[in-house]
């Protein structure tokens, strides 16, 4: 491949890692949740959801392309057909905007908590600059991503590098956890990937209409999810030297807190990082499905989209998530098996 078509797939897969890595991968809740609490069996499960990751990523990429789909909408209507495609368009719709709004809520905590700073200036500041960026549409997103992601990376592999030099780190890394498990830890890594995907389905989608090049495409959603696999691994190694680190909210605070508390506000920032390419890629994709429908100018779809970001910040809206939440489950898990056999 030629430089420039190298970088391209750099670009891509930024994108991608930076869509999947949110609040809930940034906190250490996400990894826990979904391998970190099953001890060792968690390594091989954080594979096959890698590997889920590099493959169906792909494919999402390049059947956008052959369909020439500009938002999600298009996608869904050829896997679900045409009425059940709206219907989990809506639902997809509705998840963005609630999740663009957690996300918000996210940054004004961290505001208040780690610089001491009212909510609403997290919020607003979170807001100006995801404005500001993508008014520059997808060339916005791929910069963001190309700085953020890197940082990432970087913080993961030498937290896990520290890690690696405690005494029991091997003791905590193989250690099993009971049988009673068994059953989650199999479909941990099916829910996890279906779960992440359908979401980022709304910002890869899109972006593949924009790149239309295969070969980057499959280059940037190889390099995307291996990375996205060794950060998965990467967090796993790190979180399971706590004790009972299921039972913490923020786990991940407490790893650099006992590995690297020089670290720990840096990390803050980190947090915040992660946060924003959340925001600015469920933005960019929700952008694009109105878009299908009004043709209203970039600057006004984002100030709405945003808009509805701030207020749902406002309120507690758990009730929503927690009946969209069960829900949206279902239908990424269908999602999956539809996109497997296509």
């Amino acid at each position: 491949m030629a430089l420039k078509s190298w970088l391209g797939a750099c670009q891509v897969a930024a994108v991608y890692i930076g869509t999947i890595i949110g609040a809930g991968f940034a906190t250490g809740k996400e990894i826990v949740q979904f391998f970190s609490q099953f001890g060792f069996y968690g390594v091989p499960a954080i594979v096959v959801s890698g590997c889920l990751f590099i493959f169906l990523g792909a494919k999402i990429m390049l059947t956008a392309v052959d369909l020439q789909a500009k938002s999600f909408q298009e996608f869904n209507s050829y896997l679900f057909g045409m009425k059940l495609g709206f219907a989990a368009t809506v639902i997809q719709f509705l998840m963005l905007v609630g999740v663009t709004g957690v996300m918000l809520s996210g940054t004004g905590a961290l505001f208040t908590e780690r610089f001491d700073l009212p909510a609403n200036a997290g919020i607003l500041l979170t807001i100006a600059a995801g404005f500001l960026v993508m008014r520059k549409g997808v060339t916005g997103l791929l910069a963001v991503n190309v700085f953020v992601v890197p940082l990432m990376v970087i913080f993961h592999l030498y937290a896990a590098g520290e890690a690696a030099g405690s005494p029991e780190f091997l003791k905590n890394v193989v250690a099993g956890e009971d049988s009673e498990w068994t059953w989650k830890i199999w479909t941990a890594p099916f829910s996890y990937a279906a779960f992440n995907l359908a979401l980022a389905q709304a910002v890869l989608v899109p972006l593949a209409f924009e790149i239309k090049d295969k070969r980057i495409i499959r280059t940037g959603a190889f390099l995307g999810g291996a990375v996205l696999t060794c950060l998965m691994l990467a967090s796993h190694v790190s979180l399971v030297q706590l004790v009972e680190v299921a039972e913490y909210d923020i786990p991940m605070a407490q790893v650099v807190e006992q590995l690297i508390p020089e670290f720990h506000f840096v990390y803050a920032f980190l947090i915040y990082g992660e946060i924003f390419t959340s925001v600015i890629g469920n933005a960019y994709g929700l952008k694009q499905q109105l878009q299908a429908h009004v043709q209203w100018p970039p600057a006004v779809l984002f100030l709405l989209i945003f808009s509805a970001g701030f207020l749902l910040s406002q309120v507690s809206y758990g009730t929503l998530l927690g009946l969209l939440y069960p829900l949206f489950g279902f239908i990424s898990l269908v999602f999956l098996v539809l996109l497997w056999k296509k």
